[in-house]
């Protein structure tokens, strides 16, 4: 069986044909699943998706007319696939319930780091022999208040680090996990931890009761010198409440792995061309906010994890097995 991988990343390439080798043939492109390129699918019983891939009513209505019936997604999250019009063209959708959760925290950290301790404003005064230390000053971290949103796998790793700094631990979330209580962490409403936090970390799915969980009344709740870290979904932020109070000079620093309308910028090369997202461009004008593409979950270790679990769901699916991953079980 041939299988298509829309949205594969060159370093991802030769682990995806590595796996599926001895298996099936897979065939992979740069380009990402969008209304434009769903045509190429036609033929493909398998398409393998990434998160960046836009699968809206007409993209699995292009799909399903082209003979496709397995849709693998080499992700977690899965709020770009319209599941109630894929389960009603018959698709099955398959995602990555897990991958290393320590991917994730560690690059969170990361960012909240850079943020804080100056790294990029350093590194780019030094490529120019200016080594004044004016506008680095940074902050320890121990004894301070780290607010986690989000306690699952990737915000238990998180704590984890959190607790090896020595800081005062908050959570929100709709359930306790006991690793983190064990660690000192003490469950609050989400104002509370907004109001008392110097350092906020997102680890929440973006589902419609978190979308802007971060909104202008949460942003304005911070304190002025606060850190904020989005390493999950971009959605969870309301990007222009954030510049609005980035613009009156709030807070020590913003790192952000991802944006709200990311879909058609991230993963692809635009430096030659006219962005025309205001909001976007604004935001990495601010010399306290550093913007990554959406590469938290990069390293060897997740993206291998992530290439075998999509060739398990495959074979599942010729199986006619259903696992965890399953989002839409296979018709009839």
């Amino acid at each position: 069986m041939e299988i298509l991988a829309f949205g594969v990343q060159a370093d991802e390439r030769p682990l995806i044909e590595r796996a599926f080798e001895g298996h099936h043939d897979v065939h992979c492109l740069d380009v990402f699943l969008t209304e434009d390129t769903a045509r190429i699918a036609a033929g493909y019983e398998i398409v393998s998706t990434s998160v960046n891939a836009v699968l809206d009513h007409r993209v699995l209505q292009t799909l399903a007319a082209g003979g496709t019936q397995m849709i693998a997604q080499r992700s977690t999250g899965f709020n770009n696939i319209d599941l109630e019009v894929a389960e009603r063209l018959g698709l099955t959708v398959a995602r990555v319930s897990y991958y290393s959760p320590y991917s994730v925290a560690e690059f969170a950290w990361t960012l909240a780091m850079a943020v804080n301790r100056r790294i990029v404003r350093a590194s780019n005064r030094t490529r120019d022999f200016d080594f004044r230390l004016d506008g680095l000053m940074g902050r320890d971290l121990r004894g301070r208040t780290v607010g986690v949103l989000g306690t699952g796998k990737i915000g238990e790793a998180f704590t984890r680090i959190a607790h090896g700094f020595g800081m005062k631990l908050l959570g929100w979330d709709v359930a306790e996990n006991p690793a983190c209580v064990d660690l000192g962490m003490r469950y609050v409403e989400k104002e509370r931890l907004f109001a008392e936090s110097d350092l906020i970390s997102l680890h929440v799915p973006l589902l419609p009761a978190t979308r802007h969980v971060v909104d202008a009344a949460a942003l304005k709740a911070m304190r002025d010198d606060a850190i904020l870290v989005n390493s999950s979904r971009g959605g969870l932020v309301d990007t222009e409440a954030l510049v609005a109070e980035l613009r009156a000079g709030r807070f020590t620093g913003v790192g952000l792995d991802v944006y709200e309308a990311e879909a058609g910028l991230f993963f692809l090369d635009k430096s030659l061309e006219v962005v025309e997202d205001d909001t976007l461009a604004r935001l990495v004008t601010f010399p306290n906010v550093v913007v990554t593409s959406h590469q938290a979950y990069y390293t060897a270790d997740a993206v291998g994890q992530i290439v075998d679990t999509t060739l398990r769901n495959v074979l599942d699916h010729i199986a006619g097995r259903r696992s965890e991953n399953v989002l839409v079980p296979r018709a009839g």
